[in-house]
């Protein structure tokens, strides 16, 4: 496959790991190191891994996801939809980055957290503990979202923000209707 004019190689497991057989066919690499030959990991259906990014340990990248530049997935880490992690970005330990949900910059998501919807991490904003970022929320600059907050709805949170614990967003699709209109 050649998209963008960057060659992508199919891939097919050698042996088995959880979950899938020796033989099955994978996703698409554009070269050897962006799938780590230890542990568990794989990448699947028809997602991509290219540039010099990487996948490795247990992680799994898998439906339509994309991982590019200088971008690592690993541990247990989980990207999948349309996700897209890029630049220098890191999702580790049992982190998910789903839906339409972008990770991009230095940013990093790890611990257990969570970015789905179409939510963006970016900069080099991090993402840990059991935190949530959804819908279509920002998390950039040198923010931090930890612990158990809930970062959703349109909320933004940048600049050296440090959010522990709490829930931010917008009710409903009115109020930020109402929010552009001001």
């Amino acid at each position: 496959m050649i998209p963008d004019g960057t060659v992508l190689h199919r891939i097919r497991l050698l042996r088995d790991i959880v979950g899938f057989k020796a033989g099955s066919l994978g996703g698409w690499i554009e070269k050897e190191d962006n799938l780590s030959h230890e542990g568990n990991c794989w990448v699947s259906e028809s997602a991509e891994v290219r540039g010099s990014a990487e996948v490795s340990g247990s992680a799994r990248v898998f439906e339509a996801a994309e991982v590019r530049g200088s971008a690592m997935v690993s541990g247990s880490a989980v990207v999948s939809g349309s996700a897209e992690v890029s630049g220098s970005a890191e999702v580790s330990g049992s982190a998910r980055v789903y839906e339409e949900a972008e990770v991009s910059g230095s940013a990093r998501v790890f611990g257990s957290a969570e970015v789905s919807g179409s939510a963006v991490v970016s900069g080099s904003a991090r993402v840990s503990g059991e935190a949530r970022v959804s819908g279509w929320a920002q998390v950039f600059g040198r923010s931090r979202v930890s612990g158990d907050a809930n970062v959703h709805g349109g909320a933004r949170v940048f600049d050296e923000a440090l959010l522990l614990g709490l829930a931010l967003g917008l009710a409903d699709e009115d109020e930020q209707e109402a929010e552009k209109n001001d």
